[in-house]
């Protein structure tokens, strides 16, 4: 009964999968089929909110707000990881609270490495 059991939950996965799928592939089928097709030099210049470009549009921004937004989602989201933990602490016993010292000693250790190569200064 237990082998049964085991070959239904992976003709389910697999069915649902397969389905899955069929109707990703089936609405970019009936969109492509009647979406309106129209090409023009009109349609193929850059849209610029109505206003049309003057000059080089393309300027160089300082990647280091990017690499500060990108440091603040990564730590933002390893907060998010440290809630749950949190809730069911008394549970994991010392090999939980192991776990957990080791996940934060590489925050606290990438952190150190962003703050010395100097990723969180703005100037």
């Amino acid at each position: 009964m237990g082998l049964l059991l085991e070959i239904g939950n992976g003709a389910l996965a697999i069915t649902a999968t397969l389905t899955g799928l069929g109707l990703v592939f089936a609405a970019l089928l009936i969109a492509r089929l009647i979406s309106p097709r129209s090409f023009s030099l009109r349609k193929a210049e850059p849209y610029e909110c109505g206003i049309p470009t003057r000059g080089e549009s393309m300027i160089q921004f300082k990647a280091g707000y990017y690499i500060f937004a990108i440091l603040f989602l990564i730590f933002d989201v390893e907060t998010v990881f440290l809630y749950p933990w949190s809730v069911v602490m008394k549970n994991l016993g010392p090999q939980g609270l192991l776990c957990i010292g080791i996940f934060m000693f590489i925050l606290i250790l990438g952190l150190a490495y962003a703050w010395r190569k100097g990723a969180l200064k703005w100037t």
